[in-house]
């Protein structure tokens, strides 16, 4: 079973779809610990699900790299297998990274490399695209920059706002979510391969 950590920063809705997978028992993974940078709203999730939570609050830390420090240490005993970004609006130290990987995984709301960065949906509709979609990655040392899991395309339609585009992103991007943490724990993505491959 596959020992899993999500960190958030919001409301949590991947989190929430990812608790209720695993309440399946042909799911092959389980949620540990669930952590946030602020006092999130996705927290009650973990409380509703009898999940344990902890908070690093981003803003009582002097530097990034300090609040990366006690974000591992806060980690640490709960033995996660795999760590997974959902929503958490903070770019990890390189340290992190380090520590962490390859065992760490990201969302994003765009079909990368395409709009990378913490504005995805507002950028899609400033660029006028046609389509975006969502992605899930493999972490590395850049922004949005590690080897793409799985991905999906969404149409952006011509009378969108950024929350009526997000909003038909997040379904894809759950879904995304749930079948690659069940194919990283059935072992068909091999996260410590040098290169991941792109699905076809």
């Amino acid at each position: 079973m596959l020992r899993v950590a999500v960190l958030i920063s919001g409301g949590g809705s991947n989190l929430r779809a990812l608790l209720e997978e695993c309440r399946h028992d042909s799911y092959p993974a389980h949620v540990v610990a669930v952590g946030a940078d602020r006092d999130a709203d996705g927290l009650a999730h973990a409380e509703a699900f009898g999940i344990p939570s902890f908070t690093v609050p981003y803003s009582a830390y002097p530097t990034r790299e300090a609040w990366g420090d006690e974000l591992l240490g806060a980690l640490a005993p709960w033995g996660a297998d795999l760590v997974v970004l959902s929503g958490l609006m903070r770019l990890l130290p390189a340290g992190v990274v380090t520590a962490l990987a390859p065992g760490l995984i990201n969302t994003h709301p765009a079909y990368l490399p395409e709009f990378p960065g913490a504005h995805a949906v507002r950028d899609a509709l400033a660029a006028r695209a046609t389509q975006t979609g969502a992605s899930v990655i493999a972490v590395d040392a850049g922004v949005d920059t590690g080897p793409i899991l799985a991905q999906e395309r969404v149409p952006v339609l011509p009378d969108d706002t950024e929350h009526a585009l997000h909003e038909r992103i997040k379904p894809v991007e759950r879904r995304l979510l749930i079948d690659v943490v069940r194919g990283i724990a059935d072992g068909s993505i091999d996260l410590g391969a040098a290169s991941v491959p792109r699905p076809s």
